[in-house]
Formats: C-alpha cells, structure tokens, sequence
C-alpha cells in the first residue's frame, strides 16, 4: 500500500569525479520520487549516468567522487547529511542492493552461508542469534533448492542464476524499504531471466518494498515497473507511467531506442539507430545534450537548454514537446510491416557438423586419472548454406560455445565430423588446419577481453594477416586495414589509437574488422551483441546483415536473445545439454514450436506489452553435463514427461524441413 508521502525523494542531485577542467559530471540535476511498493525503472545506454545515480544514492561512489548538490531523502532522512558511520547502517539496511556481476560481488572464499549471516547480524540484530536459521530462510524465499546444501557452497560452485538469487538474498537480509537493482538480469539467459524478475515481484507484494530497477532492457521495463525514467547523458529527459510510455514514448530519444529494436516484424528491413555515442560528461552543456545525435534537431536545440514540458501525464525535456507526441506512431514496434519469407537455401552446403562429440576428462587423485566425463557437447548435427545466418541458442552450460570453437578446431572434438566446402576438418593437424583458418573466422562475445591492451588496432587487424603471410607493404597494409575500417563504420584514425579508447559498441565493430580482414567464408558470432545497448546492438546487426548481403558470408549465430535471432537468422537450433532438441527454418519454430523446451525459451523471453506479466513456466536448473540424467536430458524440467521419458531418449522426428527429439511434442 502506498503512503501519501514519497518513500524515496531525488532533487538536484549533482555528481561530480574529479577536479578541475577534467572532472566528470555522470549526474547533473535529477529529479525523481518512488512510493513504497512501488518500481521506477531507470532506463537509457551505457555511459548515461544510471549506475553512478545508485552508487550516489548509496554514497558507494569511486575514488575522486563527490556529491556536488542536491538532496537524497530516504523516509524523510537526508542521505547526503550522515555520518560514514550512520550511512552504514542505511546501507544493506533499509536501502539494499543488487549488482550487476554477482560474481564480482561475492567473496570467493566465503561460503554462501557466512556472506548471507554476516549480513544478518549487521543489519537484523533481532535475528543475529538465529543467523543460520534466518539463512535458510532468506536462502528458501529466493527460491534456491536444497538451501542447507547451498548455503556451506561457495560462489563458484552455483550458476549465474543461483549466484543472483544469492545476492537478492543477501539485499534481503537487512529487510529493505527500498532495493536498488543495477541491471539485475543482463548477462542471465531469458529462463533465468524470468524467474529472477518473478522473484522480485513476488517479493515486493510479500514486503511492500519499493524498487529501484536500472537496465536497458525495454522488455525488462515492461515486465517489471510502473513509472519509467529516461535518462541520457547524466540528466533525466522524459518521465512516465509505463503504459503510457509504451504507448507513445515522448523525447526523440525515447523513441530511437524503440525504432532500434529488432524483432520478426522487421526482418528485412534496416533497424533504426541513433548517430554518434553518449557525448562526454567533461564538457559544459550550453543546450539540448542530444542535440548531435537528434533527427529533429533546431537551431535553439543547439542555443537553450530545453526545460521540463507537460504531455498529459508525461514529462519530457525538449523545445520540440508539442510537436512529439504526433511523431510518435512511427516510432512503435507494431506498425512496422511484415517482410517477405527468406529465400531458400541453394542446396550447397558451407559448413556440415555430423555426430560431433567433445567430451572433457574429469581428473581426480594423485595421478589425476579420469574418472568421469564432462559431456559438453553430446552428438550435434547441423547444417550451413552460403549467405545464411544459422542461430543456436539455448541456455548457458548448453554447449553452444564449445560447438563453434569445435568447428574452428580450437577444440579438438572427442568424435564427429567437420566438412567446411567440403573438406573434413576433423582430424588435420594444426599445420593441416592452417590454410583454412583465414575462411573460419569467430567474433568474441567479450571484444575487448579478446584484444592484447598493449597492441594498437592496426597490429591487432594485421595479425591474422601477418600469420598467413598475407601482410604485403606497409603502406597497402594500412590503406587495406583503412578501408576495412571504413567497411564497419569506422574512421582511419582508429588505427593509432588503443582498445580502452574506444566504446564497447566501436570495439566490437573492431572485433568485426579483425574477423573480416582474412575474407572469410564462415563468420561464428558468439553472443556479440548480447552486452551492448539495444541502439549499439542495432548497428552491429545492421553491418552484420549487409556484410553478408554483400559478401555471401555464412553465419553460425551464437545467441540467447530471441528477438535478435527472429531479426537476423534463416535457420534455428535449439540446444539443451550438448544436444540439438529442434531446428529447421526459424519462422517455423517461433511460431510454433514442437519442443517444449524451445516453447518454454520463446514464453520466457521478454514482450514489450505493459501488463502481460508472466510467471517462469520453466523451473530449476539445467543438470551438469558431467551427469546428464537417463532418458530425455529435459525431463527433470519437463511438464510433460513421464516414465517412457525418464529411461529413453526420444528418437529425431522429421517434419518437412524441421527436426525435433521428443515423445509428447507440442500441438
């Protein structure tokens, strides 16, 4: 029930790091309120000033970072005006929070356990002489099995979700009024995803907490808040109800980022995207801050600083706000026209996969001698036409990954058989590989981790060129790597400049350069677009698309996000526990799935319909590859199964163009 009386109230707030002339200002006057029991996502890219509002909230900010200005009331308690010594108490008390990367926020060498207790007897000293039986409490509302196995555990023996689930858990302990939740589902997989956003609504109607949800994710938005807030280059620009947002996104900026979303609807077509990046925060704004990147901007953009104007029960920051509204049916998603069917595939096959097979030793003992094996990928069979994209999702642990570093021959695979143009792969020595390494090309999920730091991006595209021995001249060399620049969107300056120089959408465009450099015939693209901003994502996708309209390239397209698989591939896998469970044309399996585990994929991903929140259909885990369980590997998950499933492994079925392994397949 909410009070009349803002739980949370933001005014001015004004961050600043640094001194001088090189100071940064990530927050420059925001403005917002939340009830209790209430979610206000805070939305908007990479760069914008998102997080750097919650450390501000938190005073958790980084070394040379200070609050400039304005008030944080939380309850009626002014933030900004505590001690250290009392803002710890707030902290994990009744203000908590949830970090992006779990992983880097768990103490490895503490069990579950003892970071969850120790987060009890700080901030619930009622229950401090309790903490292990409030521990398997905290551990049983966030939905993790087996809570006393779990909680003597340690960080790396739980997955992503469980590890996210463990922080929620931890925010939990102090018994929040108001949870922080920083982008709390982006690197989880869209069951995971969904669960854990359900477990937060359930959770706020069982405490009547208020939530703070920053993300970039429309569809996160959609599922989870009630008020949106926009926030571009460390000032919020429009306000709104959620429904109401959706409906018709005021500021120009709010609806790029919808014209930016890829989807079925839009295949075919080139996906709107926003020009140029996040301007730097160094400067003094003398206008509009997204003046550069506007298609509607006007001299007075560029003059004045636009104000606060009123749309009905919208807020918008902008000179152009009652012109806005009447622009806005251009920027939904459902007026964008359907697109012709995919052209067939010629018949010739670039890339066969038949039986393979890539098993990992489990060592134990003095003499680390085998006792089990790791069954990563477990009898894959897939095909790949000149020209096509062939998508293969599935959850995290799958074997997805493994498969293309398989096919590239980074991992050797324990059976099977490759044929690239119809030359086997599978058991060439590294010396016989050679010659077809500059037509097999992968980009990274992670461009700049797969990127020497120290080596400027010439050296880093010339490398592949230079190992086989087709660098030529230094001058054509560096007009050859110019052009390729030039090729992904980017200038040839870049060629002098450094990996940390550059955004993660420039690196990953990098990353698309150095693939293309050796004119490759396959492209594996693992997860490239999965950590960027959806108007970063929506370039990527488009030079992807023209790239291979122009060069026939084959793809094989790493992915969990359905929305950019229904954008961009022709065919699709669905992969579960090293095994293919359905594939054939992608149009056919999105809109009527045989599986119930590619179902259960396309119910949890998340819709840009306000309202429609679902509940996780798909429960649990999925097994260790180290231990996959008799019969079919999905029954422990699904609703269907019964004995039959539980000791055999259904038989592949055929259906026109489409495969699938299951006994009770879906109607």
């Amino acid at each position: 029930m909410k009070s009349s009386q803002p739980l949370l109230e933001v005014a001015g707030l004004q961050l600043a790091i640094g001194a001088g002339s090189n100071a940064i200002r990530p927050v420059d006057g925001v403005d917002f309120h939340l009830d209790a029991g209430e979610t206000l996502a805070l939305l908007g890219e990479s760069g914008c000033g998102k997080s750097m509002t919650a450390l501000g909230l938190m005073r958790l900010l980084p070394p040379g970072g200070r609050i400039l200005a304005g008030s944080v009331r939380l309850a009626g308690v002014d933030l900004p005006l505590l001690t250290e010594q009392q803002m710890r108490a707030e902290r994990g008390g009744r203000l908590g929070m949830i970090f992006q990367e779990p992983m880097t926020s768990l103490n490895p060498v503490m069990s579950i356990g003892e970071q969850i207790a120790e987060a009890v007897r700080l901030h619930d000293p009622e229950q401090a002489s309790q903490a292990d039986s409030r521990v398997i409490e905290l551990l049983q509302s966030v939905g993790i099995p087996d809570p006393a196995r779990r909680a003597a555990e340690y960080p790396h023996q739980l997955s992503g979700g469980m590890k996210q689930r463990v922080m929620i858990a931890i925010a939990l302990a102090g018994r929040p009024r108001l949870l922080i939740a920083d982008e709390p589902t982006t690197a989880l997989d869209v069951t995971i995803q969904l669960q854990v956003l359900s477990l937060l609504k359930d959770l706020q109607r069982q405490t009547g907490m208020a939530v703070l949800l920053i993300t970039h994710d429309l569809g996160v938005v959609a599922e989870m808040a009630d008020r949106v807030a926009v926030m571009y280059a460390g000032q919020i620009v429009e306000q709104a109800r959620v429904a109401d947002f959706f409906a018709h996104p005021a500021h120009p900026y709010s609806q790029k980022l919808f014209q930016s979303l890829p989807g079925r609807l839009k295949r075919g077509q080139e996906l709107a995207v926003i020009r140029g990046q996040v301007p730097s925060l160094r400067q003094t704004f003398s206008g509009c801050r997204f003046a550069e990147r506007c298609d509607q901007v006007q001299p007075l953009c560029r003059e004045q600083a636009p104000g606060w104007h009123e749309l009905a029960e919208q807020q918008v920051r902008c000179h152009l706000a009652g012109q806005l509204i009447e622009q806005t049916a251009a920027a939904s998603p459902a007026n964008t026209a359907a697109q012709p069917a995919d052209v067939a595939s010629s018949g010739e096959h670039l890339l066969q996969v038949q039986g393979l097979k890539v098993h990992f030793p489990i060592r134990k003992g003095l003499l680390r001698r085998a006792v089990a094996q790791v069954r990563a990928v477990d009898g894959v069979d897939l095909q790949l036409a000149p020209g096509r994209t062939l998508a293969l999702v599935g959850e995290s642990g799958c074997g997805k990954t493994t498969v293309g570093k398989a096919i590239l021959q980074l991992i050797r695979p324990t059976a099977g058989q490759i044929s690239f143009r119809g030359q086997r792969l599978d058991g060439l020595s590294a010396r016989g590989i050679k010659p077809y390494r500059a037509d097999m090309q992968i980009i990274f999920q992670d461009p700049y981790a797969s990127m020497n730091p120290r080596m400027r991006v010439l050296d880093i595209l010339a490398e592949g060129l230079r190992a086989q021995g087709r660098a030529g001249a230094p001058a054509a060399l560096r007009q050859r790597l110019a052009e390729l620049l030039q090729q992904v969107g980017l200038s040839a300056e870049a060629l002098e400049r450094y990996p940390h120089e550059f955004s993660g959408g420039q690196r990953q465009r990098i990353a698309i350069a150095r693939a293309l450099a050796l004119e490759p015939r396959l492209l594996i693209c693992d997860e490239p677009t999965s950590a960027l901003d959806v108007s970063v994502q929506a370039q990527i996708l488009n030079l992807l698309k023209q790239l291979q309209q122009r060069l026939g390239l084959g793809y094989l397209f790493i992915s969990h996000n359905i929305a950019v698989v229904a954008y961009l591939a022709h065919d699709l896998a669905v992969m579960y526990l090293g095994r293919i469970v359905e594939q054939g044309p992608v149009q056919q399996l999105l809109q009527q799935p045989r599986h119930p585990y590619t179902r259960a994929l396309l119910e949890a991903a998340p819709v840009l319909e306000v309202g429609k929140r679902h509940q996780a259909q798909l429960q649990g885990d999925m097994p260790s590859p180290a231990a996959p369980p008799p019969g079919c590997h999905f029954h422990p998950r699904c609703p269907k199964a019964d004995a039959r499933c539980r000791q055999i492994y259904p038989p592949e079925q055929q259906e026109g163009e489409r495969r699938f392994s299951c006994f009770y397949p879906e109607g």
